[in-house]
């Protein structure tokens, strides 16, 4: 009786786990029908700079650095959102699709109120890219007033 329910819970584990895998599957199929762009036509972003040094500022001083970047790749890119490491940066991103060959920019301003020393603001990109996120960094100094 004992090997009876230990076969019936062993089957009962392995049913569930192809059952799980298989919806795995079936969601990485479904994310991957919905974008029409193979690996090899993507958009891809070069940016002119992926880190910009702004030096040293004064703490309370906003500085804002425009990220350019154009599209190499061989369809539209499409920003899905940005964002920083810390809610004293704020990007700021197109809109509208880039269209391949097209320049486009990320606006990044950083505002040093309440920060002290060595700073260093990743930025991350979300975009219909291969891969889908892209980093840029927005580094410097806040000294005191």
């Amino acid at each position: 009786m004992k090997k009876l329910v230990l076969i019936t819970a062993v089957a009962g584990m392995l049913f569930s786990a192809c059952n799980q895998q298989g919806n795995g599957t079936a969601s990485a199929n479904t994310a991957a029908d919905t974008s029409n762009v193979s690996a090899t036509n993507a958009p891809v972003m070069k940016f002119e700079n992926d880190t910009h040094d702004f030096g040293k500022i004064k703490e309370g001083e906003k500085v804002t650095y425009a990220f350019k970047f154009v599209n190499k790749g061989k369809s539209p890119l499409i920003i899905k959102d940005a964002v920083a490491t810390c809610g004293c940066t704020k990007p700021e991103w197109p809109a509208t699709p880039i269209a391949p060959g097209a320049p486009g920019e990320i606006k990044v301003t950083f505002n040093s109120a309440a920060k002290m020393g060595l700073q260093d603001k990743q930025i991350t990109i979300t975009a219909n890219t291969n891969p889908a996120q892209t980093m840029v960094h927005l580094i410097g100094e806040v000294v005191a007033k």
